[in-house]
């Protein structure tokens, strides 16, 4: 498939263009530093602006899936939206944020005592964004939340799938690498399962 990710420089980003290419899809890497992008097969790196709704929707055009791996507080939810519908691309997934999975029954993981302060304004964003998303009659997307801990590691194909409440492992430790994170990304790509959706990847 063709596939365009704007963010591909970012620690997500770069993991999931690293999962494309390893699955041969043919992928545009946008940044906007594109030097960054490391040289893969299949891999195109291109200069694009996240905050240009015109410019991204023109560079996504054409693609069969475009991938937002974008920071919340560096970007526009209703400008990667609306790039996303001007393009007129199959199906627009979004490199979510763990901060909007219930931990109980309507608890957010962001409204909890513990929460850290320095990401919480991210978080609230990204809560935003799939607010902004469900409201969206014809869009195809797909929201895919990580766990609490989003981290560099190994890639080991092994992790589990849920939908709105925050995944945990048998210690209560909730994470996933951006390595198997690309994964359950990439999985999504080749078989759609949550058209429409959140849904979330951990351990």
């Amino acid at each position: 498939m063709n596939i365009a990710i704007a963010g591909a420089s970012g620690r997500a980003g770069s993991e999931i263009t690293k999962e494309l290419s390893r699955r041969g899809h043919a992928v545009t890497a946008i940044a906007r530093n594109p030097e960054k992008i490391a040289a893969l097969p299949n891999v195109t790196p291109i200069k694009g602006d996240v905050l240009d709704q015109d410019g991204l929707a023109k560079l996504w055009a054409g693609h069969d899936v475009a991938v937002s791996s974008i920071h919340f507080l560096a970007s526009d939810a209703l400008k990667l939206i609306g790039a996303a519908k001007d393009s007129k691309v199959g199906r627009y997934l979004v490199v979510g944020g763990a901060g909007s999975l219930e931990v109980a029954p309507g608890v957010k993981l962001v409204a909890t005592p513990n929460f850290p302060a320095q990401y919480k304004a991210e978080a609230e964003a990204g809560s935003t964004f799939l607010d902004l998303l469900r409201q969206e009659k014809d869009l195809n997307w797909t929201f895919i939340s990580p766990s609490a801990l989003f981290v560099e590691g190994e890639r080991t194909g092994k992790f589990r799938l849920g939908t709105d409440q925050l995944l945990a492992d048998a210690n209560g430790k909730s994470w996933i690498t951006f390595a198997d994170y690309a994964i359950a990304l990439a999985d999504e790509i080749e078989r759609p399962a949550h058209p429409k959706q959140r849904f979330t990847v951990g351990y």
